[in-house]
């Protein structure tokens, strides 16, 4: 292979992953609808062109953009892992992520996401992922004294994301802000799997956050 293909290629993903960033913010703080192909190229400063040879379209631009936020997740929960001692620390930890994540998103993000069916389903799709994995680690939480140990995870794990689905597909938030339902079936989902002990850190870390509110 040779080394201007090399070259040729490194660049490209370069391109690639710089598209990614733009659009997922720009897509974020304005909604999907609200941004066009034009304005992610001029915000780039290349050609509409050059664009669509990376991108086809905009909802592969989009799909892709959820790929980045999933991984995005991942090496977060990773880094958190290796310095929290405890899974409750890591999930709240992952929530509040979540929480300040939603307070920087424009709700039309979230409503436009459903005009885009393979966006959208990819979405739906990596909610539920990694299920044995996930069962594994509330296990863990489990033999740390902090979640019950007479719940079937694999269950609550599948209601849980069928409640973040309903979030994602109903009307609620037209009555609610997306922040409070997420909150609501978080903040509830946790009590009701914490033994004691946990609870007391749920409550602690509760009551800090709402007091920065």
């Amino acid at each position: 292979m040779s080394s201007g293909y090399m070259k040729n290629s490194a660049l490209r993903i370069e391109l690639k992953e710089k598209i990614v960033d733009t659009a997922l913010r720009a897509f974020k703080s304005h909604g999907i609808k609200g941004i066009t192909m034009d304005d992610i190229a001029t915000s780039l400063g290349i050609s509409k062109r050059t664009l669509y040879e990376v991108f086809s379209n905009k909802e592969m631009l989009l799909e892709d953009c959820i790929r980045k936020e999933r991984q995005d997740t991942r090496n977060y929960i990773k880094e958190i892992w290796n310095t929290s001692p405890n899974v409750m620390e890591v999930l709240l930890k992952l929530c509040l992520r979540n929480i300040e994540d939603f307070h920087a998103t424009n709700k039309a993000f979230f409503e436009d996401m459903k005009k885009y069916p393979r966006a959208f389903a990819s979405l739906k799709d990596d909610n539920g992922q990694d299920s044995a994995e996930v069962i594994n680690f509330f296990q863990l939480g489990v033999a740390q004294g902090l979640f019950r140990d007479d719940i079937n995870f694999a269950i609550v794990h599948k209601l849980l994301h069928s409640q973040i689905d309903l979030l994602m597909n109903s009307n609620i938030c037209e009555q609610y802000s997306f922040l409070e339902v997420y909150e609501s079936i978080m903040f509830t989902y946790l009590r009701g799997i914490s033994t004691e002990k946990g609870a007391r850190k749920l409550e602690t870390f509760i009551q800090e956050y709402r007091s920065r509110k």
